[in-house]
């Protein structure tokens, strides 16, 4: 008589619960490092876009009003403003980048890059600049004239977990994370 050779279908059933499990533990994990690619792409961008504006600043003696001002390009297109009081918007599917005359607010210059989508939307960097000095900092929106954000995600779920920022202040609009 010939023994078959084949899995039971416990056997079968292990391994598919053991997949499972690897599946739940690793997709959140992955969907970390997507979202932490994405930010480090933002980041650079808003990095650039601080140099560009010193350097036009150091040539032109004010700060720009515009991104077509600058030496560098934007390939996004324009779009309606996420925060209220900016210059110009331009923006891709997942981000809008913003630059606001802030004078008015001690500063001379503001550039937000924000989440307009996905799950960490109204989350973002926000650069405040000041002749001679720049300052990055992560947030995360509580409320926008044009966004609607998820309530439903707790303090720090993208600027502490996502960015590894630590918290700096908030406002009734924003809460504020220092980066690392």
């Amino acid at each position: 008589m010939k023994k078959n050779k084949a899995f039971t279908l416990i056997e079968l059933l292990v391994v598919v619960l053991i997949i499972g499990i690897l599946a739940a533990v690793a997709l959140p994990q992955y969907r970390k490092a997507v979202e932490r690619s994405k930010s480090a792409q933002a980041l650079a961008l808003i990095k650039t876009t601080a140099q560009a504006i010193e350097s036009y600043r150091l040539s032109n003696g004010d700060y720009p009003h515009t991104f077509d001002e600058l030496p560098i390009d934007i390939p996004w297109p324009t779009r309606a403003a996420v925060m209220q009081q900016v210059q110009e918007t331009r923006a891709n599917k997942d981000w809008a980048i913003e630059i606001q005359d802030s004078r008015s607010f001690g500063y001379s210059v503001n550039l937000y890059i924000t989440r307009i989508s996905g799950k960490y939307k109204g989350a973002g960097f926000k650069l405040l600049v000041t002749p001679g000095a720049q300052q990055i900092q992560c947030f995360e929106r509580l409320t926008s004239a044009t966004l609607t954000f998820n309530a439903s995600l707790p303090d720090g779920d993208y600027c502490q977990k996502i960015i590894k920022a630590t918290p700096q202040s908030s406002s009734g609009f924003a809460r504020y994370y220092t980066l690392p």
